[in-house]
C-alpha cells in the first residue's frame, strides 16, 4: 500500500555561502497554503541579494546507559573513561563503520547509573543506525574493561526526536544558520508590510509568546512545516522534525531601513544516503537538488533551513496584515479541493 502525499516543487532560492545556486525545492504536504508561502520567500531570494547559508557543524548522538556497582565507582570509572586516550575511541568505533567518524562522549551520573552521549560525524547518512552501532561498540568496550552492567544502548539523553535543551545547545544532525535581506520597497510590495511591523511581530510573536508559553529554546513561527514538507519529499525520517524544529529567529532593520532577518536551526536530520534514499523519485530529486556525493548531507541541510526561511519569512509578514492569513488559508486550500475534485492536480 502507498500513500500518496502531494507535491510541487517551488523555487528558485537564491542561496549563497555554503551554497552558491538557485535551488528548486520538492515539498510534499496536505497543507496547500505552504506551496505559495515558501514561493513568495523564495521570490524574495531572488529579488534581493539571495539566502546566505552556513553549516556551523554535523553531529549524532546516541546515549549509553551502563550501571556501575555504586555511585562511588560510577565516579570512579567516568574519570578513566575521561582519561581514555582519543584514538582508542575512534578506533572503537571505526571497526563497526567506514564511513562515520568518532567526535566526542559526554558523560552524566546518577547514583550508579551512567549516562555517555556518544557523538559522531556520520558524512552523507543521516546517521541513527550508524551511531547506533559505534555506541553498542563502545559500550561493549567499556563494560569489557570495567564492572559495568549495560542497560540500554539508548538512554534518552541522545535525545532521539525528543524535544530537549541538550539538542538544542550542542546540536543533533546539521546546525545551520540562514539570513536574508529585503528592502523596505520589497517588504511593502511584496509582503505587503513595513520592515518595521516585521520587526515587531517577531518580537511580540515568536519571542515573548514563546516565552509565555514556556517553549523549551525555541522562538520561531512554524519551523516545522517546511521541514516536515522537505523531509517527506527528499526520503527523510520524518519524525526528526520533533527535534528539527527547535530553532530561533531575529530581525533588525539595518542602516538602510532594509530588513534583515535570521534563523539558526541546530537540529537539521538528514542524509543523502541510507534509507528512504533508494526510492526512483527521491534519487532524482536530490540529484537535481545537486546533492550526491561529497557534502551532499550539508548541501541538504543548508537547502532544508533556506526553504524554512522563506517560509517562516512568509506567514510572519501574513501575521502583520489582519486577516490574511485565514482569507490565504480558506481561499487556496477551497481552490486545491475544487480542482482535486475535478480531477486536477
Amino acid at each position: 500500500m502507498i500513500t500518496t502525499i502531494p507535491t510541487k516543487i517551488v523555487g528558485p532560492i537564491k542561496m549563497r555561502g555554503d551554497v552558491v545556486a538557485d535551488i528548486m525545492v520538492p515539498l510534499a504536504t496536505y497543507e496547500t497554503p505552504l506551496w505559495p508561502s515558501v514561493q513568495r520567500g523564495a521570490f524574495l531570494s531572488q529579488q534581493s541579494n539571495g539566502i546566505f547559508m552556513k553549516v556551523l557543524g554535523s553531529t549524532m548522538t546516541r546515549s549509553l546507559l551502563l550501571e556501575a556497582q555504586s555511585l562511588e565507582s560510577a565516579v570512579y570509572i567516568q574519570s578513566c573513561i575521561q582519561q581514555t586516550p582519543t584514538s582508542i575511541l575512534q578506533d572503537v568505533v571505526g571497526s563497526t563503520t567506514s564511513f562515520g567518524q568518532f567526535q566526542s562522549i559526554d558523560i552524566k551520573i546518577l547514583g550508579p547509573l551512567l549516562f555517555i552521549r556518544v557523538s559522531i560525524d556520520p558524512k552523507e547518512a543521516s546517521g541513527h543506525n550508524m551511531v547506533t552501532k559505534a555506541a553498542q561498540a563502545i559500550g561493549d568496550f567499556l563494560c569489557d574493561n570495567y564492572p559495568l552492567k549495560f542497560n540500554s544502548v539508548s538512554g534518552n539523553m541522545c535525545c532521539d526526536k525528543k524535544v530537549s535543551a541538550i539538542n538544542a545547545i550542542q546540536g543533533r544532525g546539521h546546525h545551520v544558520v540562514a539570513e536574508m535581506t529585503v528592502p523596505e520597497e520589497l517588504c511593502k510590495n511584496k509582503l505587503r508590510c513595513t520592515a518595521q511591523q516585521l520587526h515587531n511581530i517577531i518580537y511580540q510573536k515568536n519571542w515573548i509568546g514563546s516565552g509565555m508559553a514556556g517553549t523549551l529554546m525555541s522562538a520561531n513561527a512554524h519551523f516545522a512545516n517546511m521541514l516536515l514538507a522537505f523531509y517527506l519529499a527528499t526520503g527523510q525520517d520524518a519524525a526528526n522534525i520533533v527535534e528539527g524544529s527547535q530553532g530561533m529567529t531575529y530581525g533588525y532593520l539595518n542602516s538602510n531601513g532594509a530588513f534583515v532577518f535570521s534563523i539558526t536551526m541546530p537540529n537539521i536530520i538528514v542524509g543523502s544516503i541510507g534509507n528512504g534514499k533508494h526510492h526512483y523519485f527521491i534519487k532524482e530529486r536530490l540529484k537535481n537538488m545537486g546533492c550526491e556525493g561529497e557534502g551532499a548531507s550539508k548541501r541538504l541541510s543548508a537547502i532544508a533551513a533556506a526553504t524554512t526561511l522563506c517560509g517562516e519569512l512568509s506567514l510572519l509578514a501574513a501575521l502583520c496584515r489582519h486577516k490574511e492569513l485565514v482569507d490565504s488559508h480558506m481561499r487556496l486550500e477551497r481552490l486545491h479541493q475544487k480542482q482535486v475534485d475535478h480531477g486536477g492536480h
